[in-house]
């Protein structure tokens, strides 16, 4: 039997359900390696739905979740692949304040991992000068 497809409530309920998962593995102070395969796909997951939603500033999020479930995993490929499109989303829709306060803070880490220290002194400066600077943002987030 053919499902309906869900609608835009559905996937926000999701997409912050599996968000707050991602959090949850994350913040354990070890994880099995089960749990490191359920933090990745929780995190892409929460991205897949928040990108049906249409919402640009939690699309940058998820971007900016998964890159940080990479950089705690040590992979910096995923994470600084992540941390880029969370940037490109948030240049390309304007977004600022705290959005782009953290596509700059995940830029920082993703360069740290890949021992890029000038790049990440740079992203890292970007991100505290920001976050001195902008209120923390309005817009929805998950």
């Amino acid at each position: 039997m053919v499902q309906p497809p869900l609608d835009a409530d559905a996937h926000c309920g999701l997409a912050a359900a599996l968000f707050n998962r991602t959090w949850e593995l994350l913040e354990l102070p070890s994880r099995s390696a089960e749990q490191d395969d359920e933090m990745i796909h929780t995190a892409h997951a929460s991205r897949y739905h928040w990108g049906e939603t249409g919402r640009l500033p939690n699309m940058a999020g998820g971007e900016w979740q998964c890159s940080r479930v990479y950089a705690v995993l040590g992979r910096a490929e995923p994470a600084l692949w992540h941390a880029r499109r969370c940037l490109v989303i948030c240049e390309a829709a304007g977004i600022g304040d705290y959005g782009i306060a953290a596509a700059y803070e995940g830029m920082a880490r993703a360069e740290l991992l890949a021992e890029n220290l000038e790049a990440a002194r740079s992203w890292k400066a970007k991100a505290s000068q920001c976050a001195r600077t902008s209120p923390k943002s309005t817009t929805e987030s998950p």
